[in-house]
């Protein structure tokens, strides 16, 4: 079972316009003013909602030396949340401030009466939540039962309910005017910082504690990672963050724990993109929470010395490979339970949405698993593994057409106590549910599905920027590209498409990938190309020419740079 997919150019382009130009222009931006990614062009801090209680419960806790736990998340977006609410109110002068993040395996998401009992031992008066806590009700209550303070920080989508927090801080918060709901969950703690570095310099607090002003914009290295882990749209405000984060780490500046993690990735930080952040960087830190717990991955940047943040980021690289082991394992297992079903069943190859279960499926893959799926059959997907006795966690993908998060509120709805806990975004979420539950939810699930989605959004669509001439396949236009982001999620990278004679052909590492030469079937020029993840029925011996969708990137070996075309796509006629 895989999606078949179409290819769509843009129905208008700019005539005579330059190359980059028409690639902004496809994604919509008519106004150069647009790409100006200067900190001025960001919303106003004061336009977040809750800021302002929030920075008032702060500098309560600041003036009256408040014990001050953060609680965070165990993915890239809560780890660098955390990390930069501990630098930030340290720098502001908080002098007891310590975070806590749960261990998946034994506490699940979020902040539950379970945490709170583990932080009331280390007594602290106010509770940070990052990246988590909209749908704690239950913890909040604990948590100020037992005497704390609670300010929640969240940019996941809030219940019917809200928790009743001393201060909440939530772009999606019902009547919230902040123009960014894609914030990530470290975005929405920058802003809470600079809300209470306005505030305390109104004070005058810097000087009577005689603490240096912080330049928060020194954080922004960890936004920008936070913010492109998280996969959240690249709107205009999130482009701001990234590049602004970028331009650090390019120039040396970033934390030595995003240096560290960047080198045993083999990735040059002088010419780091977004996408290096995702794809480098990030799986490396969610890898330790993924594998064990997330505190490497915090400490790694937390830490200020450089030898111990290279030994951290070694740790986390360690962590990411036996990542990748379990996830290849636990993908092909997927697949051969997905094809032995469709065997048995022909008449689930109609079904909107998915479930896989496995008994054995490693709890902290299951995402990673879920998205894979997604990808090679283009339909939402559930992947579940066994959590504590009689329980099944679920991490959910999506594709456009659907919001996830909607359609678990949705059954949750018609089905009471069919599910028991859930939240999200709308193309990922997460859900528990009694594991007896799991064949009423399928069905469910599958049914909702079918009423929400349109049968032509299951259609894959390889969206194309169209061709690129002879005298653009080169190294110029290649590193063009690569200045003219922030490229990611919602503003996706240029992707071209072409049909191509195959000149040389050649099997790289274990035979699943590709090096390629290809020569455009109505031009001269020759260019390397390399195919990853290959599907040999796409790629039969013998073919010699091919029409591929793919991305012009220069690539760095051993000090040189050349271009390179990096297929994602076999076009099917």
């Amino acid at each position: 079972m895989k999606a078949r997919r179409r290819l769509q150019r843009p129905s208008e382009t700019p005539q005579g316009a330059d190359l980059l130009t028409r690639l902004y222009a496809h994604r919509g931006i008519q106004d150069p003013a647009q790409m100006d990614h200067a900190l001025t062009g960001l919303a106003p801090t004061q336009s977040l909602s809750g800021v302002a209680a929030a920075s008032a419960l702060l500098h309560q806790a600041l003036e009256e030396g408040w014990s001050i736990l953060v609680v965070g998340d165990f993915d890239a977006d809560g780890a660098t949340s955390t990390a930069l609410a501990l630098r930030a109110l340290r720098a502001m002068g908080a002098a007891r401030v310590d975070y806590l993040v749960p261990n998946r395996f034994e506490y699940g998401y979020g902040l539950t009466p379970e945490i709170v009992a583990v932080a009331r031992e280390r007594e602290p008066r106010l509770l940070i939540t990052v990246d988590n806590g909209i749908s704690s009700l239950d913890g909040v209550a604990a948590a100020q039962a037992a005497g704390m303070k609670v300010l929640i920080t969240d940019h996941h989508l809030p219940g019917q309910d809200l928790p009743p927090a001393d201060a909440l801080v939530n772009p999606n918060l019902p009547g919230d005017e902040f123009p960014s709901k894609s914030l990530a969950g470290v975005g929405v703690i920058f802003y809470v910082m600079a809300a209470l570095r306005a505030r305390l310099r109104t004070t005058d607090w810097f000087t009577r504690r005689g603490v240096a002003q912080p330049n928060l914009a020194d954080l922004l290295d960890l936004v920008a990672l936070g913010t492109v882990a998280d996969v959240v749209p690249l709107d205009r405000n999130n482009r701001i963050l990234v590049d602004q984060g970028l331009r650090r780490m390019r120039a040396g500046r970033a934390v030595p724990g995003i240096r560290a993690l960047l080198e045993v990735a083999g990735r040059n930080p002088a010419r780091v993109v977004a996408s290096d952040v995702g794809f480098a960087v990030g799986p490396r830190l969610n890898a330790a929470g993924r594998m064990d717990d997330m505190s490497i991955g915090i400490e790694c940047l937390l830490t200020d010395d450089p030898a111990q943040a290279r030994t951290l980021a070694q740790t986390l690289d360690d962590l990411n490979r036996e990542r990748r082991e379990v996830e290849k394992d636990m993908q092909e297992q997927a697949l051969i339970t997905l094809e032995t079903l469709l065997a048995e069943h022909p008449e689930l190859t109609q079904w909107h949405g998915l479930c896989l279960y496995e008994p054995d499926w490693h709890q902290g893959v299951i995402g990673i698993l879920a998205s894979r799926i997604k990808d090679r059959v283009h339909r939402p997907v559930i992947a579940f593994a066994r959590a504590e006795e009689g329980t099944l966690k679920g991490s959910a993908r999506s594709i456009p057409g659907l919001h996830v998060r909607d359609t678990l509120e949705a059954i949750a709805t018609r089905h009471p106590g069919l599910i028991t806990r859930f939240g999200g975004h709308a193309m990922a979420a997460g859900l528990s549910l009694p594991e007896d539950h799991l064949e009423p939810f399928r069905q469910a699930f599958e049914d909702t599905v079918r009423e929400t989605m349109d049968p032509r959004d299951l259609e894959g669509v390889i969206h194309s920027d169209g061709p690129l001439l002879d005298h653009e396949l080169n190294l110029e236009t290649a590193e063009r590209l690569r200045a003219a982001g922030p490229w990611g999620q919602g503003f996706p990278e240029p992707l071209f498409d072409g049909v191509f004679h195959i000149r040389e052909r050649r099997p790289l590492g274990d035979g699943r990938h590709l090096r390629l030469t290809l020569q455009p079937v109505d031009g001269s020029v020759r260019v390397n190309a390399v195919a990853f993840n290959i599907d040999p029925e796409e790629w039969p011996d013998g073919q010699e020419q091919v029409h591929l969708a793919y991305r012009l990137d220069a690539n760095e070996f051993r000090g040189a740079c050349t271009a390179q075309l990096v297929v994602e796509h076999v076009v099917l006629g």
